[in-house]
């Protein structure tokens, strides 16, 4: 087949026309080795024939060319060595033009790429060349060599001084590309201790702070931060403390900028430097020029030794910076606020005033970045945190953001606090957040564990004036189910592992009341203990330490600890167990007592194994994009048909995603969102094998693959639309397996026909291409030849698709792509019942006449945008009924609605009994699916059925049966409602409206 193919090419005499033909026999892997060297030879000789012609002369489609090359060299290794060479040939060349070299260059660097071996072969390519290149007359050859010329193994002593060249080019973005070379060759410049080039380099990087372009003025400051602080290190004879305010001040000089991103990279820059004195500093907190500074002045520049830089231009930078009216501007302004306040503890103290003033910003960054700069304060022990504080920092404790107030928490766990009255306020924030979000339970108890042991004495007191509340009720039973008793016994717990002394301060009563709570207690504590130690330790202080006498039974002998009983005939060994507790608190790694514990496991009781294990939303998130690449990377072995070994990843992925647990509503969308996708890519898996080459399964294709691609459109649409809250960045994977799920139903002759199918094609295409503009991503190389394709010769006026055209081939330019998730994922789901019904208590109807039934419907997440119908059925008798489910008349959409119906079911079928089956759906585009919905009163568009009850996609079952007719017409008001609607009379029977009549209660 592939010298057929190659007999039509050679006929063409190499047409423009015949590139794609050729491309699909480099890629193929079953083209032969003789094809592939007739291939190579071929555009091999027309290459040398274009080199012979004049520069002027020389064809421009050669990159084309050039292109089938690089795919022969990546695709077939036999001949990536000779590939290379030959193109090493054309590179080098001085019989070709310019733009032909950057592109042979171009090749090389894509083949190294797949060939590292070949990374050698770069480094001894002849740097004049590339050197030559960079003064060449064309803007992107010199743009494409000098953003490319770290690549190529040149000496850092000429790539300084050509650099250095074209820091003023007349072009913005190649000053750009040069100015950023210079901050990657830092790195490297001090090993040649080259100050007067280092000096030149800083002059003219301060000279482009004025420069008409913001990236040019941005890179500009990234030059100044990192040139400027190697200038004391480089010889030259410049006082280090003395350069390092001049360049601070000059950074300072650029936050006032017009750009956002001129004034974002300026603060960025400040939280760089390595050293600053600190009465410049503190300017920066000061719009009002300190006394001390007010006739100081630094050098501009180095070489030019003009005092003429006022250090009054740092006065009030940060101010500026926190005052912003972006956001970006005041996040990075904030972190380099937090980078600085290592070099001065007075600096750090009035900085903290305008950070809490930044709690209160609009913008949840913001406030997020303010709270990890005061994280990394306390860390450096540079948070002295005042009475006055507390009251604006406490309030992040009840922010709506769920970052917002684990970020909090995290610095109140490691904050020293220097008073009674600032300890208790923290306490009292910490169980308002408790009250306010229950959700936060397990991170909140692990803050008061770790400011019990800091504040033992602290404490003790706190715990002392509550001590009421933890007291069991009058009939003796402690109030398990109130989270307040549980935090107060945790802080508890956590004073005497400051000092021992301290539990004589604590009735022991108080940690054999937490016993019962022991397993909220460990969840909250895994990171600095097991919930084994954790039990030896609440023993020993709640003074167990014997068995009773021989009056005790052996039920006595068994301590209850949640409904469990624990032998207590080794307690003693158990109190051995319970320093490493102390030495984890203490620093020590829980591995150091690991050992110990053998016999502290021997005496437990065994826990239940709980199936699901409960993460935080970091972990939970973390661990479903792990998964997610685990799914992106079986991509290659679905393609070669390792079948079998994917399923079975495939469904490892199912069960590692049905493990974790979380308590966010965002991360329970992504979890439900991940298990249909791993579904999805199932479906392909099986569906690919199909389209192998040799294929076993051929001669059972077509039955098997129809019911195959019809599971996977269903799943498919069910990804778009079950779910909401995806970006723009996360829908272009999906659609593009709708485009795969597509050119699979087109490659099968039996089905080409299929309008609807190409239909699809044509608007997912569309879709693709206005989320790739909003985005500004380029389409892929599948969806844009498949674009190209449909629009030269694919699709035809009338609807048919052109026999010339092969979807086939561009199934292999097809590559799935990893899901990564950062924003808010929501399921779309329904739960529906009807309350009373049963096998026992079934509705009454009559037989041909309406029968009512009432609904109870709770709507997860759903939208006012979103369609949703009530589908009814009797399967036995083929009748169904839609009605429309209007929610508007609520006008609320919250992320769970509860709403109760009163819905006619007008064809009652004739039968003494029968179950209606029901289900809520949600109507999508018409063109998105091939079955199209039929029924009385559905909808135009079409339907599927969204999950009810624990994520399962079936109906819910409900239970008819018929009796006396007069008595049940007497019984059932509702049938008179329906009877008083117009259109209802059209499905009644004359006969049963008379009977109806008659027995109407008027």
């Amino acid at each position: 087949m592939d010298e057929e193919i190659w007999g039509e090419i050679e006929k063409s005499n190499l047409s423009i026309q015949s590139l794609s033909s050729i491309r699909s026999l480099i890629i193929n892997p079953s083209t032969s080795k003789h094809i592939m060297s007739a291939v190579f030879k071929t555009l091999t000789q027309y290459l040398h024939q274009q080199q012979e012609q004049t520069l002027e002369n020389q064809n421009h489609n050669q990159s084309h060319y050039l292109k089938l090359l690089c795919d022969i060299a990546t695709h077939h290794r036999d001949f990536t060595r000779i590939v290379f060479d030959t193109v090493r040939s054309f590179a080098f060349s001085s019989s070709v033009n310019s733009q032909f070299k950057v592109e042979s260059l171009s090749v090389l660097l894509t083949i190294v790429e797949h060939d590292e071996n070949l990374g050698s072969s770069v480094a001894e390519f002849d740097e004049n060349v590339i050197i030559q290149l960079c003064f060449d007359s064309s803007v992107s050859v010199r743009y494409w060599v000098l953003k490319n010329l770290f690549r190529f193994g040149i000496r850092d002593e000429i790539l300084i001084r050509v650099l250095l060249g074209f820091v003023n080019d007349p072009y913005p973005y190649l000053r750009r590309i040069v100015l950023d070379g210079l901050v990657r060759l830092s790195k490297s410049v001090v090993v040649f201790k080259n100050g007067g080039l280092i000096a030149e380099g800083y002059d003219q990087a301060v000279d482009l702070f004025v420069d008409r372009n913001d990236c040019v003025r941005a890179a500009a400051i990234r030059v100044v931060c990192e040139w400027g602080q190697m200038l004391p290190d480089s010889g030259i004879g410049v006082g280090e403390q003395d350069w390092l305010d001049s360049v601070f001040v000059q950074l300072c000089s650029m936050v006032r900028d017009m750009s956002m991103e001129v004034r974002n990279e300026a603060f960025a820059s400040l939280g760089k430097m390595k050293m600053v004195s600190e009465d410049i500093l503190l300017q920066t907190l000061s719009k009002k020029v300190l006394g001390n500074l007010k006739e100081r002045k630094f050098p501009g520049k180095r070489n030019a030794k003009i005092l003429d830089l006022p250090a009054s231009n740092a006065a009030g930078a940060f101010v500026h910076g926190l005052e912003d009216e972006l956001y970006e501007v005041r996040r990075s302004a904030c972190n380099s606020l937090g980078m600085l306040i290592a070099f001065s503890v007075r600096f750090a103290n009035d900085a903290l005033d305008l950070l809490m003033d930044m709690l209160n910003d609009h913008s949840t960054v913001v406030r997020l970045q303010t709270l990890e700069t005061m994280y990394h304060m306390v860390t450096c022990d540079r948070l002295k945190v005042q009475e006055a504080h507390m009251h604006m920092f406490l309030g992040t404790l009840v922010d709506a953001s769920t970052l917002i107030r684990h970020a909090a928490r995290k610095v109140l766990r490691l904050l020293k606090l220097p008073y009674m009255k600032i300890f208790k306020s923290s306490i009292n924030g910490l169980l308002t957040n408790l009250t306010t979000y229950p959700g936060d339970e397990a991170d909140i108890f692990s803050v008061l564990f770790y400011m019990g042991r800091n504040h033992g004495s602290f404490a003790i007191s706190f715990v002392t004036e509550v001590s009421q509340e933890i007291e069991p009720s009058c009939e003796g039973e402690l109030r398990f189910d109130n989270p307040r008793v549980a935090a107060i016994l945790v802080l508890a717990i956590s004073a005497p592992l400051t000092h021992e002394r301290l539990a004589c301060f604590i009735p022991t009563k108080v940690f054999s009341f937490a016993i019962p709570f022991l397993g909220r207690i460990a969840v909250s504590l895994k990171d600095c203990a097991t919930q084994d130690t954790l039990l030896a330790y609440l023993y020993k202080f709640s003074k167990i330490t014997h068995v009773p006498g021989t009056e005790s039974s052996v039920e006595n002998d068994l301590f209850p600890v949640s409904g469990v009983k624990f032998p207590l005939h080794n307690i003693d060994e158990i109190f051995n167990q319970v320093l490493p507790l102390q030495q984890i608190c203490d620093g020590a790694s829980e591995d150091q007592f690991q050992n110990d514990l053998r016999d502290l496991r021997q005496t437990t009781f065994p826990l239940s194994h709980q199936r699901k294990v409960i993460v935080t939303d970091e972990e939970a998130e973390k661990n479903v994009n792990l998964i997610l690449r685990t799914v992106a990377a079986t991509w290659q072995l679905i393609k070669s048909g390792f079948t079998d070994e994917v399923q079975k990843t495939l469904r490892s992925c199912s069960k590692e995603l049905a493990t974790v647990a979380v308590k966010s509503n965002r991360l329970t969308g992504l979890l439900a969102f991940a298990s249909q996708y791993v579904q999805v890519v199932q479906h392909i898996a099986e569906i690919w094998i199909h389209f192998l080459p040799l294929s076993k399964l051929h001669y059972r294709k077509t039955g098997i693959l129809d019911h195959l691609l019809e599971k996977l459109d269903y799943n498919l649409r069910k990804l778009r639309y079950e779910f909401s809250g995806l970006s723009k960045k996360e829908e272009l994977p999906i659609l593009e397996l709708v485009l795969v799920a597509c050119v699979l139903r087109l490659s099968e002759m039996e089905i080409c026909c299929n309008v609807n199918t190409l239909k699809r094609v044509r608007s997912t295409i569309s879709e693709i291409e206005l989320l790739c503009e909003d985005s500004h991503i380029e389409l892929s190389e599948f969806a844009g030849e498949l674009r190209k394709s449909m629009s030269e010769r694919g699709y035809l006026d009338d609807g048919a698709l052109s026999q010339e055209f092969s979807f086939k081939r561009l199934l292999d330019l097809f590559s799935l792509k990893e899901m990564v998730f950062d924003g808010m994922l929501k399921h779309i789901k329904a739960e529906l019942s009807v309350p009373g019904n049963d096998s026992e208590n079934p509705i009454p109807f009559v037989s041909g006449l309406p029968a009512g039934v009432t609904f109870q419907m709770t709507l997860f997440n759903v939208s006012d945008k979103d369609r949703l119908w009530l589908k009814m059925s009797v399967q036995e008798a083929d009748l169904f009924q839609y009605v429309f489910l209007d929610l508007n008349q609520n006008g609320v959409y919250d992320e769970i609605n509860k709403v109760t119906l009163n819905v006619p079911f007008y064809s009652t079928p004739k039968a003494a009994s029968f179950i209606l089956r029901a289900c809520v759906v949600k109507e999508y585009p018409s063109e998105d699916v091939y079955q199209p919905a039929r029924g009385s009163g559905g909808s135009k568009g079409e339907l599927t059925v969204i999950r009810w009850q624990s994520g399962r996609s079936v109906f819910a079952e409900f239970k008819f049966t018929g009796g006396n007719q007069v008595e049940r017409l007497k019984s059932d008001i509702f049938i008179w409602s329906c009877i008083q609607r117009r259109a209802s009379l059209r499905t009644l029977k004359e006969d049963h409206l008379k009977k109806f009549e008659y027995c109407l209660p008027w």
